[in-house]
């Protein structure tokens, strides 16, 4: 059986691709899911397909090669943290941008509880206009 650590991991390391089928796989089907307020899609999304087309829908669509890159991963016991930074040009404005982020997890019988998003979101800001 993988850690959390690892089940986490696994929705970052990939391709885009595997890390969505990564993501999807371990979402709890009440998931929550907090974007943080001054980021495009602030809010708490409560279950997968509110996430999905609240989030990852809308950042596929909006976005040119959009990117979490995780450099550093620290675990305690059911909560897994990711920090990194995050890339991509806004298609309506052609803006590139990178912010960096941390990711609050909470882990409940190896599926996704909660996700807690932190970001520089004025460098998301500036992207956007």
């Amino acid at each position: 059986m993988s850690s959390n650590l690892d089940l986490i991991r696994a929705t970052y390391e990939g391709s885009s691709e595997e890390n969505g089928r990564n993501l999807l796989a371990v979402l709890h089907p009440d998931v929550e899911w907090t974007e943080a307020e001054g980021f495009p899609y602030a809010g708490t999304y409560v279950g997968v397909d509110a996430l999905m087309a609240g989030v990852f829908a809308r950042l596929g669509g909006e976005w040119i090669d959009y990117r979490a890159d995780v450099h550093t991963y620290l675990a305690d016991g059911d909560r897994v943290a990711a920090f990194g930074v995050y890339s991509g040009t806004y298609k309506a404005t052609g803006k590139s941008m990178r912010a960096a982020f941390a990711h609050l997890y909470e882990v409940q019988d190896g599926k996704i509880r909660r996700m807690t998003q932190y970001v520089d979101t004025v460098m998301v800001a500036k992207a956007l206009s």
